[in-house]
């Protein structure tokens, strides 16, 4: 990664981060979130107040062992604080190391932006799952969209990923599956099901089904925070229906 895409990542964890907080203000934190149907909101906070300074831990050279809890977490009194300042300690301890400097990931050795580029991006879709129920507007810029979603592939073409999450093998097989973003700067993607694994490029391409929409939609249906009704789908529906109910990582 260039020193601008780190500075673009550690920019809009900032901000998503914020923009985290601002939806949650006010807010009951004992409601269940639809969008994370397991976890009540204040979950969520301790989640995102935990999990960059665990990966903070590990860029500093820390033990990946000990996974927070996020049920455990106990959020200080001030709380938005806590939160903006967990985010800056990740980018500070990528900083640095150095974002090339190798170290473990969750799917394999990797450079330590791979912790500030997966905390954004989970960041980004976590303000979301808050500003949904709370009827608040949410916004995410089309290149930290398009990002997320390259990573997303990224993760799901790993050959770890059936490990993680094992319903992802149940996408192994044949069909192939365009996501075409309606903004004309913005490269799409063709992702490929073959019998042993997920593969994907950027570009142009004939595939099974195609998924057209912003990609800012594109990404919230891929991570099912919004219907597939949101977006356009031209072919195959029930191959796209399949991805979604077996992609979640």
């Amino acid at each position: 990664m260039t020193q601008t895409d780190i500075d673009r990542l550690a920019s809009g964890l900032l901000a998503q981060t914020a923009a985290f907080a601002d939806a949650v203000d006010g807010a009951d934190w004992d409601a269940f979130v639809p969008t994370c149907p397991e976890w009540r909101l204040r979950v969520l906070v301790g989640h995102l107040g935990q999990a960059p300074r665990w990966a903070a831990g590990i860029v500093r050279g820390g033990s990946a062992d000990g996974i927070p809890d996020p049920h455990e977490a106990m959020p200080p009194q001030d709380w938005r604080t806590w939160l903006l300042a967990g985010a800056s300690e990740l980018v500070e301890a990528v900083l640095a190391v150095g974002p090339d400097t190798p170290v473990w990931t969750l799917v394999g050795p990797g450079p330590a932006s791979f912790w500030l580029r997966q905390a954004t991006h989970d960041t980004s879709v976590h303000a979301i799952d808050a500003a949904l129920p709370a009827g608040v507007p949410y916004a995410l810029e089309p290149d930290l969209a398009a990002d997320a979603v390259t990573q997303y592939l990224e993760l799901l073409s790993s050959p770890a990923a059936a490990t993680l999450k094992p319903a992802v093998a149940l996408l192994w097989g044949a069909g192939s599956i365009g996501l075409r973003p309606s903004e004309e700067s913005i490269e799409g993607w063709v992702i490929t099901c073959t019998p042993t694994g997920v593969s994907w490029r950027r570009g142009p391409g004939s595939t099974d089904v195609t998924v057209t929409g912003a990609v800012e939609d594109l990404l919230l249906v891929l991570m099912r925070r919004l219907p597939p009704q949101r977006v356009a789908i031209d072919g195959d529906e029930r191959l796209f229906d399949h991805w979604l109910a077996h992609s979640a990582l």
